[in-house]
C-alpha cells in the first residue's frame, strides 16, 4: 500500500525540514490552553456529498473529510448488507480512525519520552452481527459487538519492554478515538426535512389566491 505522491511528498517536506519535536510543538499549546481553555475546543468534520453520487444511488456515497486540507473518500455499503465493498465501508473507515488515532497517539509520545521506534503498525478488527441492521433477528443490536487492536512496535536502540508498554499505556489514555469509543458522549441529530405536502399545499394556495385577484 502507497500514499499519494502528493500526499507523500508533503508529509516528507517536514522531515526534510529539520527533526521534529513534539515538545516544541505542544508546549505553546500547553501554555495557552491553561490559561484560556475555551481555546483548547476542537471541531473535526466530515460531510457527504451528492453532486457526483446521486441520493438515489443506494449502494455508494461520497464523503469529504476535513475542512483544511478536504480527502474525497468513495465510500460502498458492506456487500453483508446488499453493498459491493468495492470501497471501504462506514465500518472501515471507523477501524482506520482508531487504527490513526492509536498510531499517531503512540508516534507523538514516542517522540516526546526521546524513544526512537524502527517500527510500528496498528492493525484495528470491528466485528458485527449484520442480521442487526437488517433487522432479520430477534434481539440482535445495530452495531459492532467485538473490537480488537493489535499494536506491533519496535524500538531502533533496544528500549525496555517495560518502557515500550509504559509508552502504549499514556497512548491508549490519550487516543481520543479509543477513550471515545468506551466512554461515547451522547449523540444530537438535527434533521432538515423537505416537507412536499406542505409545499404543495402552499403552491395550492398561491394559485388559489393568484386566480382570486386575476380578472
Amino acid at each position: 500500500m502507497t500514499l499519494d505522491s502528493k500526499h507523500l511528498g508533503h508529509i516528507r517536506s517536514f522531515s526534510d525540514a529539520g527533526s521534529l519535536s513534539a515538545l516544541d510543538r505542544q508546549m505553546p499549546l500547553r501554555t495557552r490552553y491553561q490559561s484560556a481553555p475555551d481555546a483548547a475546543w476542537v471541531h473535526d468534520h466530515a460531510r457527504t456529498v451528492d453532486a457526483e453520487v446521486p441520493a438515489t444511488h443506494p449502494v455508494h456515497a461520497h464523503v469529504v473529510c476535513g475542512e483544511g486540507i478536504p480527502l474525497d473518500i468513495p465510500v460502498s455499503v458492506h456487500k453483508a448488507v446488499g453493498g459491493e465493498s468495492d470501497f471501504p465501508c462506514p465500518g472501515e473507515i471507523l477501524a482506520a480512525a482508531l487504527a490513526s488515532c492509536l498510531d499517531t497517539a503512540i508516534r507523538m509520545i514516542a517522540n516526546l519520552k526521546g524513544i526512537e521506534l524502527a517500527h510500528l503498525e496498528v492493525k484495528v478488527s470491528l466485528g458485527a452481527d449484520v442480521r442487526g441492521t437488517l433487522m432479520t433477528g430477534d434481539n440482535v443490536p445495530v452495531g459492532f459487538q467485538s473490537a480488537q487492536i493489535m499494536v506491533d512496535i519496535r524500538s531502533e536502540n533496544g528500549v525496555p519492554k517495560a518502557h515500550l508498554n509504559a509508552l502504549l499505556d499514556a497512548a491508549e489514555r490519550s487516543c481520543v478515538i479509543l477513550q471515545t469509543l468506551r466512554a461515547p458522549p451522547s449523540v444530537r441529530i438535527e434533521r432538515c426535512v423537505d416537507d412536499h405536502d406542505e409545499t404543495d399545499q402552499s403552491l395550492a394556495s398561491l394559485r388559489n389566491a393568484r386566480k382570486l385577484v386575476m380578472p
